[in-house]
């Protein structure tokens, strides 16, 4: 058995490699071909293009590389017609994955959409192109089934898996103790996203945040603060550690420079072992609230892509743990808002309102409940159900 797979991002290529798994493990026959990240590829996925040539956020950002998108997208059509997949599982990248989807289909090839476009934030009218492009949706999120129900498009909601791969209780100790912090320390971690572009964006924003923090904390306060910077790509690590060097080479000499610790991996150490995150938005501000670690979501893009955006937006939240609390659990500091003095403001006296985070460790409890579903499992149902 072939089948066709496409991840766009690192949290696709997550998503992928636990489904992939579980294909194998059913059927270790199968063969994947697509686009895929080293998790998937790690599952055996033959990946024929870069993932980071999808990883691109903004509607300027990929007005820019459209021509190679498209080039590429057409190329990869014809390679998965030669290969005679027998499936196809677009992941996520909803712009890249339905036309492809909709043109296996009309070739009689079943195509799932694994991960469904936030239709439910903006660009709703979408859904009815998804209907002429997909066999069937993999939902996510428990609100979303009711609206492709009610379109006709077909659809089974089978839960997050990194809600089936977290516990509960997270165990702080031992992650501080994995990365040699104390029990004493603040913690803060900061993701500045997984792309480049995102990295770009927020690197400068996040250094000067901890910078104003640690001011904070050594003039008011006994307590020691660290930060910690998780990057997944030598790229996105290349681009902070520029960004940080030009900080600190424009402090005076007398200035005290911010304990920032960039580390390049083990985002999930450092989230588990924070006592606040502050996030660029994505999926690890979902993986942060099942670790139930209270945040700041923030993100910034280019001044046209975010006129774009805002306008097309449906409902308030950003943030994935407030679309589904549907209600600001935690702050949003977004675009013109997201400002070294707004974030480090917000964070101090986050950290200090013991009752903002009793309520924020209660609703994501909840949420982790409600997302696991055994996810990998309930998808690759799906998938060999429609397997001759």
């Amino acid at each position: 058995m072939r089948i066709g797979i496409v991840a766009g991002e690192a949290s696709g290529d997550l998503l992928g490699s636990h489904l992939v798994a579980a294909l194998k493990k059913r059927n270790p026959l199968i063969e994947f071909i697509g686009i895929a990240g080293p998790k998937m590829i790690g599952q055996g996925v033959k990946s024929l293009y870069s993932i980071e040539k999808l990883s691109i956020r903004g509607y300027i950002e990929v007005l820019k590389h459209l021509p190679s998108l498209l080039s590429m997208r057409k190329a990869l059509l014809n390679q998965l017609l030669d290969y005679k997949i027998d499936l196809f599982i677009g992941i996520d990248a909803p712009d890249f994955n339905f036309w492809l989807e909709k043109k296996l289909k009309n070739k009689g090839i079943t195509a799932i959409h694994y991960v469904s476009p936030s239709i439910w934030a903006w660009r709703k009218g979408r859904i009815n192109a998804i209907k002429k492009s997909v066999s069937h949706i993999l939902a996510l999120f428990p609100f979303e089934p009711t609206l492709y129900q009610s379109a006709g498009v077909p659809v089974t909601y089978v839960g997050h898996p990194l809600a089936d791969m977290l516990p509960i209780q997270p165990d702080v100790a031992k992650a501080r103790e994995n990365l040699k912090l104390r029990n004493n320390q603040i913690i803060i971690a900061m993701l500045p996203g997984s792309r480049q572009g995102e990295v770009n964006q927020h690197a400068d924003l996040l250094i000067k945040t901890a910078h104003l923090i640690h001011l904070v904390y050594l003039s008011e306060s006994a307590a020691e603060v660290v930060f910690l910077v998780p990057l997944i790509t030598k790229e996105t690590r290349e681009i902070f550690d520029k960004a940080l060097h030009r900080f600190l080479s424009n402090l005076a000499e007398t200035a005290i420079s911010p304990p920032i610790t960039v580390m390049f991996g083990h985002a999930h150490e450092a989230m588990e072992a924070a006592d606040l995150v502050i996030v660029a938005s994505g999926t690890a501000t979902l993986e942060a609230a099942l670790l139930k670690k209270p945040m700041i979501i923030t993100y910034k893009m280019s001044g046209l892509s975010w006129q774009i955006l805002k306008r097309m937006r449906l409902q308030p939240y950003v943030g994935l743990p407030n679309i589904l609390a549907e209600r600001f659990v935690v702050p949003e500091l977004l675009q013109n808002d997201a400002t070294p003095e707004n974030i480090s403001q917000t964070a101090i006296a986050l950290l200090n309102d013991k009752n903002q985070l009793s309520d924020i460790k209660s609703e994501f409890t909840r949420i982790h409940h409600l997302l696991q579903q055994n996810t990998a499992e309930k998808a690759a149902n799906v998938v060999l159900g429609f397997v001759k």
